[in-house]
């Protein structure tokens, strides 16, 4: 029997799943919490994943990171940090973002050219921000990685050389995602200077070993390595409801949309994952159970005890500015409030926020690939709450698929580990979870009202606001 490990080393924590590679079965799991905050020490990332890892690592014949997407890891010629990692869901350079846009020619060239349309979280953005605002540490800059690029560096054997691979690569902004190739002209263009990028590992290899000999894979982006995980297949559309919501799909062909509402990524396994986010997702939920003073079970016992459109009351809930749409300079913007709202309605209206939010992102991932989805899928730790199960297929239109909960981004990680371990020409099938199926009656109507809301508020219009 060999075991792999996987670490998803994501925006809030380091989560690392000792695997058996004959069937997938997690035989051991660890945890380490991650500092708070949009800007973090990248060296901290580097301490959570020793921990997470301690005692697994030894264990295990091949290990594989999946990291949070986009954040600036900007290293000085001894290979440390000029500043604080800036992470994916920083907004202070959306202008820089714009600018950068309309260097390359309009929204269009830019899809064309990186397979998404910038906005504030992309890596190249926030290297343009750099060299603007702290040019003192633009200058010092010698490479630029991202995070799980710089966790899997860690563990690797001194003086490994850093490596990516295409499906994170993909979100930075300076790689051309239909060819597979750096783009430094664009990483240049933003920081004012030449920097040193690591090396793209083809699918399924090995890039390096660890001290003590392990294989260590190139690692991916968390969305991509969630796809791996969860076995994604075309037809398939995953939704993910975390910290941010992301709505994906499995494609053989590249996406440039020029809109900028669908960014344009490549996957971990040869192909491309077309995806949808939005910055506010779950958090809605954390805000909403804070001010009415109950836990999450509470919230949703009030949200279920309302009626839907939530007695006319609606929330546009882009509470930190939001990406899809791309207005990160938003609020979160309540209507229809009257003394007859009660305590149930507020809890309902938040709920059915989130949800058409993720409704919005499917329908914009349909229209832009072409194709229907076969199955929907939700994953996410608010698939936990029963008003969140009741609401969903109602608001998204469609019997939502339900796999159990589970550390999906790790779980891919681990399944990439695999494959670079036993040199097949793809991962390895383990066997399905059993899942769970949700349906209710439709409740248009609540769609209808929200995207009032959303266009009154500020109406859209994808040529000056491309989102990713």
């Amino acid at each position: 029997m060999a075991l792999v490990l996987g670490i998803d080393s994501s925006t809030q924590s380091t989560k690392a799943l000792l695997v058996d590679t004959d069937d997938g079965r997690v035989v051991d799991a660890r945890t380490a919490p991650h500092p708070p905050g949009t800007e973090v020490d990248p060296r901290a990332w580097l301490g959570a994943v020793d921990d997470a890892t301690h005692g697994l690592l030894e264990r295990a014949d091949a290990v594989s990171v999946a990291g949070q997407q986009h954040g600036m890891v900007a290293l000085d010629a001894d290979g440390e940090p000029v500043r604080n990692a800036l992470l994916w869901n920083d907004t202070r350079s959306a202008g820089a973002a714009h600018d950068l846009i309309a260097e390359m020619g309009g929204p269009q060239a830019c899809a064309d050219a990186v397979g998404s349309v910038l906005v504030a979280s992309f890596t190249v953005t926030k290297l343009r921000w750099l060299r603007d605002h702290e040019p003192d540490r633009a200058a010092r800059v010698a490479s630029v990685l991202l995070p799980h690029d710089y966790v899997s560096r860690h563990l690797s054997a001194p003086g490994t050389p850093a490596f990516t691979d295409r499906g994170d690569a993909s979100g930075t902004g300076y790689f051309a995602t239909a060819d597979g190739s750096w783009r430094p002209d664009l990483l240049e263009r933003a920081l004012g200077r030449s920097a040193d990028l690591p090396r793209v590992v083809a699918p399924g290899t090995a890039a390096a070993e660890t001290a003590g000999g392990a294989l260590v894979a190139g690692g991916t982006g968390d969305n991509m390595g969630a796809a791996l995980g969860m076995a994604l297949r075309p037809g398939d559309v995953l939704v993910s409801v975390g910290t941010s919501g992301v709505a994906s799909a499995v494609s053989t062909v590249p996406v440039a949309d020029g809109t900028g509402v669908v960014t344009g990524f490549a996957d971990a396994s040869g192909g491309y994952l077309p995806m949808v986010t939005t910055m506010n997702a779950a958090g809605i939920l954390d805000l909403q159970a804070q001010w009415l003073g109950v836990d999450h079970d509470g919230l949703a016992e009030l949200a279920l005890a309302s009626t839907p459109g939530a007695g006319g009351v609606t929330l546009l809930p882009y509470y930190g500015g939001e990406r899809t749409p791309n207005r990160p300079d938003a609020v979160g913007t309540w209507t229809g409030l009257t003394p007859r709202t009660t305590r149930a309605d507020l809890a309902r209206a938040a709920y059915e926020a989130l949800l058409c939010s993720l409704a919005d992102a499917v329908d914009r991932l349909v229209a832009a690939t072409g194709e229907q989805p076969r199955r929907l899928l939700m994953v996410g730790g608010a698939t936990r709450s029963p008003a969140l199960r009741a609401l969903a297929p109602a608001i998204l239109g469609a019997p939502v698929t339900l796999p159990p909960s589970g550390e999906y981004v790790a779980l891919g990680a681990a399944r990439q580990a695999a494959w670079a371990l036993a040199q097949t020409s793809a991962p390895p099938d383990w066997p399905a979870a059993e899942t769970t199926v949700l349906e209710a009656d439709p409740t248009p109507h609540v769609r209808e009202v929200y995207a009032d809301l959303r266009e009154r508020t500020a109406p859209w219009t994808p040529a000056t606001e491309g989102t990713s």
